[in-house]
């Protein structure tokens, strides 16, 4: 089926949305996925967004099957008319949220890979805890999460730029913020999950890697 150019249905063109930052980080973010992700299985998104992402990693990736998500009615519906206008045949996408008691997936789905883009400094921590807490079980031992966006680093030089987004960030709302990394991770190892590659990205921003454990008899041992 070729893509609707001219003449689109009023409703799909209305309902799909552009965010500038996916064109400008997306070809980046893609060669580190391509690096640490599984070549094959089920990758669950969250925090999808616009949909762009995902279908431009759908494309690039055709033997990973791509699922997005999000809470936003708006989004989802973009994610929805981003793929009908690409014409790819993906999943319908998911309105969860990372702060979840629990992750409704389908029953035939094992995510082996979760991925969160730009999300962890625009909403509370405790969503930031959720997808850790979610993660843990529904990715199984040597799944991965893969986070992107502006962290702080303990020792190291805090970008001008970064800093003044921070303070707008936390203007908006307080709980907002750019997280210290530091943090993330201490959280991550707290769900089983061990960090396995951090790369730095254009425009002050990190790839962060986590892997989740693989637990052994010894782990279930009493103390």
């Amino acid at each position: 089926m070729q893509k609707l150019e001219v003449g689109m249905n009023s409703t799909l063109k209305k309902a799909k949305l552009c965010f500038p930052a996916t064109s400008r980080n997306r070809a980046a973010i893609l060669h580190v996925l391509r690096q640490h992700l599984p070549a094959k299985g089920d990758v669950l998104e969250i925090a999808s967004g616009s949909g762009e992402h995902a279908v431009y990693f759908q494309k690039n990736l055709p033997n990973v099957i791509w699922r997005a998500s999000d809470v936003d009615p708006a989004h989802l519906a973009s994610i929805s008319a981003w793929i009908e206008y690409e014409s790819l045949d993906m999943p319908k996408p998911l309105d969860l949220d990372a702060n979840a008691e629990h992750w409704k997936l389908p029953e035939d789905e094992e995510i082996r890979s979760v991925v969160c883009i730009n999300m962890f400094h625009i909403v509370p921590w405790k969503s930031c805890l959720g997808l850790f807490r979610n993660a843990s079980t529904v990715l199984k031992g040597g799944g991965k999460i893969y986070l992107y966006g502006p962290f702080k680093i303990n020792g190291k030089p805090f970008p001008q730029s970064n800093y003044r987004f921070d303070q707008a960030l936390r203007s908006q709302d307080p709980n907002w913020g750019v997280r210290n990394l530091d943090q993330v991770c201490l959280e991550a190892e707290n769900r089983d999950f061990k960090l396995s590659a951090i790369t730095e990205m254009p425009a002050n921003n990190l790839s962060v890697v986590f892997e989740h454990k693989i637990k052994t008899n010894n782990d279930n041992s009493p103390m």
